[in-house]
């Protein structure tokens, strides 16, 4: 959890927001080891900022924990892994949610607002392997990944490879490396870290082999707009994390992607200003368009649509369509 926070909304007696108590947060969560985690970082922050204040979390699982032998972009739903927690929000069945940002659609229901995005972790790849680095990886090694953004990125560098998908929570995955059907897996650097296992990435993946998915690295807390829930989280949310991740989401919006199509992007602080890079790959890896460019933090948004209207201006464009004919018209979120 990050340890700079915005200073938090003064401190009340009773925890009144706009007129309504707020002694008790029902914070809704997927059930893994890595989202009970991450929700556990956001509660530590909220209680400490606000003595007396209790949450509890609530189990939530979605589409996406219950179909793990289908390829991601195979499944024919958006908000793959967040619609049900949506539901339990606009029910009243939760106060707040806590998501990997990545997980979310660019399309939100109007009643939903994501009050915080804490401040981001490594948003980097990495390679997960019993044979040294990506360099070091023999000819036909077998590689899994359940991302068709990391696939091509990864056949981009290294064609002779073998990737293979690759479903499953954190655990399972590294479970499933260490028995005998894959040489190296691909996962985010953010969930590795988070749970303590650093000593298992064998490399980090730099940004110009392997960019990362859209808001990879970072949190997202959704509440219903304008609920007390939105002024307790608020105080947990990063400048620069939101408006990275703005910029991002915008960009992957214009170009209406998802986990069937291979599209990344990051976007850092640079001088004040924010720098905005992207890729869209051939799904073989034969072919990686990247363009970057750079817009003022007050106007987040509006990077992401130029940048991405810059990509559909290019031949990218037709790697967008070629994706999209070969997996279907689905948005569920980026991978």
């Amino acid at each position: 959890m990050p340890t700079s926070l915005p200073v938090p909304v003064p401190y009340i007696p009773a925890f009144l927001y706009n007129g309504i108590s707020m002694n008790v947060l029902k914070v809704g969560s997927r059930g893994s080891a890595l989202a009970l985690r991450q929700t556990g970082m956001v509660i530590e922050e909220i209680t400490r900022l606000n003595p007396g204040v209790e949450c509890r979390v609530e189990i939530i699982k979605t589409t996406g924990d219950r179909i793990l032998d289908v390829p991601l972009a195979n499944i024919g739903d958006k908000g793959l892994f967040v619609k049900e927690i949506e539901a339990a929000l606009l029910s009243g069945e939760i106060d707040l949610a806590v998501h990997s940002a990545k997980d979310l659609p660019t399309e939100m229901d109007e009643r939903l607002a994501i009050a915080a995005f804490p401040e981001r972790v490594c948003p980097a790849d990495a390679l997960v392997s019993k044979a040294g680095g990506l360099k070091d990886l023999p000819a036909g090694a077998k590689v899994g990944t359940s991302s068709l953004r990391r696939r091509a990125q990864l056949l981009a560098a290294r064609p002779d490879l073998q990737v293979m998908d690759l479903r499953g929570n954190l655990d399972t995955r590294l479970r499933k490396l260490d028995g005998d059907d894959y040489d190296a897996i691909m996962l985010a650097c953010a969930g590795l870290t988070r749970m303590g296992l650093e000593s298992r990435i064998t490399e980090v993946l730099p940004y110009d082999v392997c960019l990362p998915a859209v808001g990879q690295g970072a949190l997202a807390i959704q509440c219903r707009a304008g609920d007390a829930a939105c002024e307790i989280a608020a105080a947990l949310d990063s400048y620069w994390t939101r408006v990275c991740v703005i910029a991002e989401r915008a960009l992957l919006e214009r170009l209406e992607g998802g986990c069937q199509v291979p599209i990344a992007a990051l976007a850092r602080e640079d001088g004040g200003q924010i720098r905005l890079e992207a890729a869209v790959a051939a799904l073989d890896g034969g072919s990686v368009v990247r363009k970057s460019a750079v817009g003022n933090a007050s106007a987040p948004r509006e990077l992401g649509l130029r940048l991405a209207g810059e990509l559909l201006d290019s031949p990218a464009r037709e790697l967008l369509e070629a994706a999209r004919a070969a997996v279907g018209p689905k948005d569920i979120g980026a991978a």
